[in-house]
C-alpha cells in the first residue's frame, strides 16, 4: 500500500502542465453545456413559484421572487387535467412494458439460426424504419381497424418497435451460446429459454428500451392530435399544447375556479398566461425526468453492447 501510495504521488508530480490545462478547459466546457441545458428547467420553475406579476414582466431571472406555490394549486383545479394525467400515466406504463416485452422476444427470436425464415423477417421489419405510407394512410388504417377514438390507439401501433428490437437483437447475440444451448439439453423450449436464461442476462439493454419507449409515450401528442376526438382520452401533451394556444382564456379559468379570498389577498398570486404555460410545463415534465436516475446505471452498457467486437 504503502508503495502504491508513492507511486500516486510520483505519478501526480509528472503530470504534464498541458494536461492540466486541457483538464480545465474541458471542465468549464462541460460546466457551461451542463448549464445551458439545465438553466431552461430551472427558469422555468423560479418562474412557477415566484410572484405572477413579476413573472409576466419577465423580472424572474436567476432567483426566485416572492415566493409561493399557488400556482400548482390553482392548476390542480383546472378540469381534466387530471383525467389527462391519468391517461398519460396508462399510456406510457401499458405501453413501455408491451413495447419492451415484444422487443425482448423479436430480438430473440432473430438470433435464432432455427427460425422459419429469419432473415426475411428481420429485414422486413427493419424496412419499415425507412419507409412508411404517410400520416393519411396511417389514419384511414387505424380507422378501419378500429382503433379510432380508443386507448388502445396509444398502444399497439407502437408494439413492434424496429429500433428497439434491433438494440435487443445485438444485445443477445454477445450472450454466450452455451448458456442457451445448457438450457436446451435440460429440455427447456424457445419461451422457457427466453424467460428464464435471456431476459435475467439481458436486464442492461431491457432498462435501455424501457427508458426510450416511456419518453416517447410520455412526451407524444401527435397521436392525440389525429385520432382522438374524445376529451376524456386526451393526453397530458395534448392537453399542455392546448393550454398554451389558450393560455389566457385558461387563466380566467382557473382564477375564476380559485378560493376568492386569498386571491384577493395577494393580486400578485393572481394566475397569469405565463404562470399557467410555465406551471403545466413543469407538471407535464417532472415525472418524466424521473425515469433516467432510475435506469441511469443500465444506459451506457445497453446502448453501447455489441459495438465492440472481440
Amino acid at each position: 500500500m504503502a508503495a502504491e501510495k508513492i507511486m500516486n504521488k510520483k505519478h501526480r508530480k509528472k503530470q504534464d502542465p498541458v494536461d492540466i490545462v486541457m483538464s480545465v478547459i474541458t471542465y468549464i466546457v462541460y460546466t457551461f453545456f451542463a448549464f445551458v441545458c439545465v438553466y431552461p428547467f430551472y427558469y422555468i420553475f423560479i418562474n412557477t413559484i415566484s410572484s405572477n406579476d413579476l413573472s409576466a414582466r419577465g423580472k424572474v431571472t436567476f432567483w426566485p421572487k416572492e415566493i409561493h406555490f399557488t400556482n400548482y394549486v390553482n392548476v390542480s383545479n383546472i378540469p381534466s387535467l387530471m383525467s389527462a394525467f391519468q391517461i398519460s400515466l396508462a399510456r406510457t406504463v401499458v405501453g413501455t412494458i408491451l413495447t419492451v416485452g415484444a422487443s425482448a422476444f423479436l430480438g430473440y427470436m432473430f438470433s435464432r439460426e432455427t427460425m422459419w425464415m429469419r432473415k426475411f423477417w428481420y429485414r422486413l421489419v427493419v424496412a419499415t424504419m425507412y419507409f412508411n405510407a404517410g400520416i393519411i394512410p396511417f389514419f384511414i388504417t387505424m380507422k378501419n381497424i378500429g382503433l379510432y377514438n380508443t386507448f388502445w390507439v396509444y398502444i399497439l401501433p407502437t408494439v413492434v418497435a424496429p429500433f428497439y428490437i434491433v438494440l435487443c437483437k445485438t444485445f443477445v447475440e454477445a450472450v454466450p451460446k452455451e448458456l442457451t444451448d445448457a438450457a436446451e439439453l435440460d429440455g427447456a423450449g424457445t419461451m422457457r429459454t427466453f424467460v428464464s436464461v435471456i431476459i435475467p442476462v439481458i436486464k442492461p439493454i431491457l432498462a435501455t428500451v424501457a427508458i426510450f419507449s416511456a419518453v416517447a409515450q410520455w412526451n407524444s401528442f401527435q397521436d392525440t392530435l389525429l385520432l382522438v376526438s374524445d376529451p376524456k382520452l386526451f393526453t397530458l401533451q395534448f392537453t399542455l399544447y392546448q393550454y398554451i394556444n389558450q393560455a389566457s382564456s385558461l387563466k380566467a379559468l382557473v382564477n375564476s375556479t380559485g378560493n376568492a379570498a386569498s386571491l384577493a389577498a395577494s393580486l400578485a398570486h393572481a394566475a397569469t398566461a405565463t404562470s399557467i404555460r410555465m406551471t403545466v410545463t413543469i407538471v407535464v415534465v417532472a415525472p418524466i425526468l424521473l425515469v433516467y436516475p432510475i435506469f441511469q446505471r443500465y444506459f451506457v452498457k445497453g446502448i453501447m453492447i455489441g459495438a465492440v467486437k472481440g
